[in-house]
């Protein structure tokens, strides 16, 4: 039966992208399938494939039609993520097409991917 496994990030470099990723979102690099252009990171607790890693040489896309939603509870929980996220290696994104009263911030990760800080409790569902 079809299923849905885990999002997968092109990058170019790849243990750049493994030391970011693993640091942000407190994943750890898995050996299973590991290759010169693939990393799985796993759940720290154990209950998972949660990201994957695969080394790619195509452009950044400037608006991806899909990319990582990274969620909080409130606004100081997403400032202090956003500066965590920098000191790591993420950087701000010139982005144009923020709403009126934005729930989100636009960051992209040292290979320049797009990724979303989402403070929920300024979500327009309300969280």
């Amino acid at each position: 039966m079809l299923r849905l496994g885990f999002p997968v990030i092109g990058v170019s470099d790849l243990p750049r992208a493994v030391a970011f990723w693993t640091a942000a979102l407190n994943l750890v690099a898995s050996d299973e399938w590991a290759t010169d252009d693939w990393r799985t990171l796993d759940h720290a607790d154990g209950s998972g494939r949660a990201l994957a890693l695969m080394s790619s040489r195509s452009p950044i896309e400037p608006y991806p039609r899909i990319h990582l939603d990274l969620l909080v509870d409130t606004a100081a929980e997403q400032e202090a993520e956003v500066a965590r996220l920098k000191e790591l290696g993420a950087q701000d994104v010139g982005w144009d097409s923020y709403p009126p009263k934005p729930d989100f911030v636009v960051l992209a990760d040292p290979d320049g991917n797009r990724f979303c800080v989402v403070d929920l409790s300024n979500a327009p569902s309300g969280g």
